[in-house]
């Protein structure tokens, strides 16, 4: 059966979330991804975001250790654990760092061109817990709180060594904020504690679609434009899928370049991906462009679009683009999608 495709016109309502402390973002309004998103670095161009707590709940589990094999291996199978950057290193993080996936809120990898940085939302852990965690494991206490706890490829090579268990770089140099419960962490030094030194506010183009997102999302992966234009580009695909991808784009009708680009997991399953564009004009051409791209085969990746989802619906919201998508039963539409080449997301 074919999907209908419905075409709309309407004003985005954006929030904008300003440069405001940690604490106070916690508490305040906007989804825990607009939260997260406004922590990062401000150069960060790639986000990839998962609300474990929504996980836990997707999957009526509760936030226990004991259930970490459990969330790790039907989170898996839901395609709801493609952006965490914690999944290999969860094992390791329940048996020595007193929290993992299990029991956090929820997480965002950042990468930026100086460095990654992983921010965590600590939940219901005690951040005094995590604190006597990682001096008992040998990280050097930093010289003032909130400080950076100096661990080093050596110590986590040891610990892996000990355990058996994975260990990300990115859990070299770790920062507790106790009063905000946060964790920041990553395999720089100099780029985490820069990280904590600077006020952080992320382009305008990404402010837009993390935003607009419809709901609070279970997982999420967020571009800014020039990094959808490099992650998502046809360019990466052989010369046969890229021929093929220019004869159906002039078909289909003009593309624009993307201001910024989220593809969001929703609760329940439906898969939301968000595209920005410099005016309303450009988003009204690009919605037609993109459902018709959307709605057809799917070079580089493989098959047809239709393999993985229907398309519920392509809405022109003020400047922006919103694909509404139902992913078939089976399918791993955000594990498959969120990298490149994707026809209907690239410049």
């Amino acid at each position: 059966m074919r999907s209908r495709i419905l075409i709309t016109s309407a004003v985005a309502l954006v929030l904008v979330v300003g440069g405001l402390v940690a604490a106070r973002l916690l508490q305040g309004p906007g989804s825990p991804l607009e939260q997260a998103v406004a922590l990062a670095p401000a150069d960060a161009q790639r986000y990839t975001f998962t609300d474990w707590a929504a996980v836990r709940d997707e999957l009526g589990l509760g936030a226990s250790e004991d259930e970490l094999q459990a969330l790790l291996d039907e989170g898996f199978d839901a395609d709801l654990t493609a952006a965490s950057g914690l999944v290999e290193s969860a094992p390791l993080l329940s048996a020595q760092f007193g929290w993992s996936p299990a029991t956090v809120a929820w997480e965002l990898l950042a990468q930026s061109p100086q460095g990654a940085v992983e921010i965590v939302a600590l939940g219901g852990v005690d951040p005094e817990t995590v604190t006597d965690r990682l001096a008992a494991l040998g990280y050097q206490a930093p010289a003032e709180e909130g400080g950076v706890w100096v661990g080093g490829a050596e110590l986590l090579a040891r610990l892996s060594a000990q355990t058996g268990l994975v260990g990300t770089p990115t859990l070299q140099f770790v920062a507790v904020d106790a009063e905000a419960g946060l964790v920041r962490a990553s395999d720089r030094q100099p780029f985490l504690e820069q990280v904590l030194a600077e006020d952080a506010e992320p382009t305008e183009g990404v402010e837009q679609v993390v935003s607009a997102v419809s709901e609070p999302p279970t997982a999420a992966v967020v571009y800014t434009a020039d990094q959808a234009c490099e992650s998502l580009a046809m360019g990466q695909a052989d010369e046969s899928d890229q021929a093929t991808a220019d004869e159906l784009v002039a078909r289909a009708g003009e593309l624009n370049p993307v201001t910024g680009f989220a593809m969001a997991v929703l609760p329940g399953g439906a898969v939301e991906v968000l595209l920005g564009f410099e005016n309303d004009e450009q988003a009204r051409t690009n919605a037609d462009t993109r459902a018709v791209l959307a709605a057809g085969p799917a070079p580089g990746q493989g098959g047809e679009f239709g393999d993985r989802f229907t398309v519920d619906e392509v809405s022109a919201e003020g400047s922006l683009v919103r694909l509404a998508l139902d992913p078939v039963d089976g399918a791993y539409v955000l594990s498959d999608l969120s990298s490149g080449p994707v026809l209907f997301a690239s410049c």
